[in-house]
């Protein structure tokens, strides 16, 4: 018999097992330290901007990386209108891959690890960016991915004041309710600009693809640091570029975020910092209490590689990897045909 191919495998109810079993604030906070710890070794990986497929109703992308010994990718969709449809704006899974022998090692859902691993990423540069005592958040949009933000910020950060927007007052119901129990102070806010007024940190995560302005100058004051996190397509901003001149502005990967970023609409040469640059001490984020920062959060296939391995972590230590044949095994490795001619108890039923 030719050497075994073991493929393990997460479903979106293993993950939230995991979530459930360890606690969301143990995985936000181990997520964040396990992306922290792959943005500080920033050089060692091959990395190249994502590959998007765009059409009218949305985008579908693929985030490759790898750090030379391990290789991982991400499907994931961006589709606003999915909601009319009972879909999620956002679906994702992804493969973590040996690079020695291509074998596929993990095949998992990425839909919940994507929202905690974005969530995460907000309190990883909000912590290098923003004022330490910052304590109240505006969060704008409050879709799908809006909880994870807001207990990320709370669990790491310390935040107790959240003041919620959305275009869509079910939503925001929602979040309330999601909430409620959690230790936040919550406020429902009337506006962007209502919700921004005594904000520290203003979160921005809206879904439409458009050219949206959630943020204008006037609403910016001193201190203030804000992450702009739902634009992360051609044609698809918060922030209005007034904004971006008035603060010092930090993406995670600066050939990605230029096409897809806030900083999109800024002339090429526009000045931007590096997240891991900020991580590694490189270069400094927060300089004095009154800069006015920006994270151009439109999220990148390291952070997918991190949450990835983080959650297979997980699911070992709490005995949950399953095992998928997922490819073949053959006696001889150059007789595909063989398979054909294998006895089979799979059985295909006609749609």
């Amino acid at each position: 018999m030719g050497h075994a191919i073991v493929t393990h495998y997460l479903g979106a109810a293993d993950a939230a097992h995991i979530v459930q079993r360890l606690g969301l604030a143990h995985c936000l906070r181990g997520m964040a330290d396990a992306i922290e710890a792959d943005f500080r070794r920033w050089p060692a990986f091959d990395k190249s901007a994502r590959v998007a497929h765009h059409s009218a109703g949305g985008v579908i992308e693929l985030m490759p990386i790898s750090d030379g010994q391990a290789y991982s990718f991400k499907y994931v969709n961006g589709h606003p209108g999915n909601h009319r449809l009972g879909l999620p704006t956002v679906m994702a899974f992804g493969v973590l891959a040996d690079v020695a022998t291509g074998v596929p090692e993990l095949l998992s859902e990425l839909t919940l690890t994507t929202a905690l691993r974005t969530a995460a990423v907000s309190a990883l540069a909000t912590r290098a960016l923003a004022r330490p005592d910052s304590r109240v958040m505006a969060l704008i949009g409050n879709g799908a991915q809006s909880e994870f933000q807001a207990l990320a910020f709370h669990h790491l950060l310390g935040v107790h004041t959240l003041r919620l927007f959305d275009v869509d007052a079910r939503a925001t119901a929602k979040l309330v309710r999601n909430l409620a129990d959690t230790g936040l102070h919550v406020q429902t806010c009337h506006s962007a600009a209502d919700a921004v007024q005594g904000a520290d940190i203003v979160t921005t995560i809206t879904a439409d693809k458009a050219n949206a302005t959630i943020v204008t100058a006037d609403m910016l004051r001193p201190g203030m640091h804000l992450n702009a996190v739902g634009g992360d397509c051609p044609g698809k901003t918060e922030l209005a570029p007034e904004v971006l001149r008035a603060a010092d502005v930090f993406v995670e990967y600066a050939p990605q975020t230029r096409v897809e970023g806030e900083v999109q609409q800024m002339p090429p040469d526009f000045p931007v910092t590096e997240l891991w640059q900020v991580l590694t001490g490189q270069v400094p984020g927060r300089r004095h209490r009154e800069q006015v920062t920006v994270f151009d959060s439109v999220g990148f296939a390291l952070e997918d590689f991190s949450a990835l391995r983080f959650m297979q972590d997980c699911a070992r230590q709490l005995g949950l990897l399953r095992t998928l044949a997922l490819m073949p095994e053959l006696n001889d490795p150059k007789d595909l045909f063989a398979l054909l001619r294998a006895p089979t108890n799979t059985r295909v039923q006609a749609a």
